[in-house]
């Protein structure tokens, strides 16, 4: 760097009222302003003899502050004017309404929202079963390969976590009623309680939920990144229907698998009850057995799997929708996946509410 000439020096000298600048005034000298420029109600700039758009716009900014500027030649005001002028303004801030109007304006949107998801899912639904229909009037078309592909991922590789959840519940339920019933005196109504919960209740709530946050992920991820590779696209182009070989195998696998799922989610939740009130209470197995055939009716067993294909439609259309919503990038891919996994396990939630209401005004 070469040494600083005469013209590139900057004196700054106290006058009356303010201060005074004489020299040159550019992004090279800025540095050399007193700490008293910052502050200085008056600047007395008659004596400059250079100055740059860098220390037109620290002018600027000390103008906007309510500094006088005095002794501006032409051409130096001209070049502060253009600095002011092309200095970006903030936007103005929108008026703010009153907070309940926010709040309904928030409320209308998720609402919109709502309904467009739920209309979207409708969408898939048809989808769905217009390409049950085509497989069933064309089973050539049908991909029975890919069926039991699915059904070997969503329903067999699930059976040991689900066995294994259900078998729990079972023994949570048989030690938290045993625990509570013995102060009455009525430790055999243990049985009924575990019989009607898991049966009706949490057999099938429970592996939905397991199924929900496994396969709903899955799904999305597996067509999603099918999407995000222009893989669906491809299919289009080569005349190949996206919903025969991608939706229908594998919302129709969740449908034969999880009733599956939820009889051995039974089998082994009845096995924990079990031998929770053998140890607990000297329930014996066979008495376990016996009271279990006697008190409770076949139709909680119903009632518990009629929810089954309900819940497996209802997750296989949430992850198959949520496959092909996600775009170009990783993100909206994680995203996604996230996203289906809350949306499913919220509409199982629901949906079983839902049965339980119908089931009771029927007299299930």
């Amino acid at each position: 760097m070469t040494d600083m000439t005469q013209d590139q020096k900057l004196i700054a000298e106290d006058g009356a009222g303010g201060l005074r600048l004489s020299g040159a005034l550019t992004v090279w000298t800025l540095p050399q302003l007193p700490a008293a420029a910052a502050t200085a109600p008056v600047l007395e700039l008659s004596g400059l003899t250079r100055l740059d758009t860098a220390a037109a716009w620290y002018l600027a900014q000390r103008s906007a502050e309510g500094a006088r500027l005095d002794g501006l030649d032409a051409d130096q005001r001209k070049l502060l004017d253009t600095v002011t002028a092309a200095t970006p303004k903030p936007d103005p801030q929108p008026a703010t309404g009153p907070r309940w109007r926010e709040i309904l304006d928030m409320f209308g949107r998720k609402v919109v929202a709502a309904l467009v998801f739920l209309r979207e899912l409708a969408e898939y639904l048809g989808r769905f079963l217009a390409a049950l229909a085509r497989a069933i009037r064309h089973p050539s078309q049908f991909r029975l390969t890919s069926l039991v592909y699915h059904c070997q991922e969503t329903g067999l590789r699930a059976v040991p976590i689900v066995a294994l959840m259900a078998f729990l519940i079972g023994v949570v339920l048989a030690f938290q009623g045993a625990s509570q019933l013995t102060q009455f005196g009525a430790q055999i109504f243990v049985v009924d309680l575990i019989s009607i919960a898991v049966l009706r209740e949490l057999g099938i709530l429970l592996t939905a939920i397991i199924v929900a946050g496994r396969s709903a992920s899955a799904l999305t991820a597996s067509i999603g990144s099918m999407k995000m590779h222009e893989e669906i696209d491809a299919m289009r182009t080569l005349g190949i229907d996206p919903d025969m070989v991608l939706v229908l195998p594998r919302v129709l696998a969740l449908v034969i698998t999880l009733p599956i799922l939820g009889l051995i989610a039974d089998a082994a939740g009845l096995l924990g009850g079990a031998i929770m009130s053998w140890i607990e209470l000297g329930i014996s197995p066979s008495m376990f057995r016996y009271r279990m055939i006697a008190e409770t009716d076949v139709s909680h067993v119903i009632v518990g799997l009629s929810k089954a294909p309900v819940f497996a439609l209802v997750i296989g259309i949430i992850g198959c929708h949520a496959g092909m919503k996600v775009g170009k990038d990783a993100e909206s891919l994680g995203a996604e996946t996230s996203r289906a996994v809350v949306n499913a396990i919220f509409a199982v939630i629901v949906i079983d509410a839902l049965f339980s209401v119908f089931f009771a005004e029927v007299g299930l």
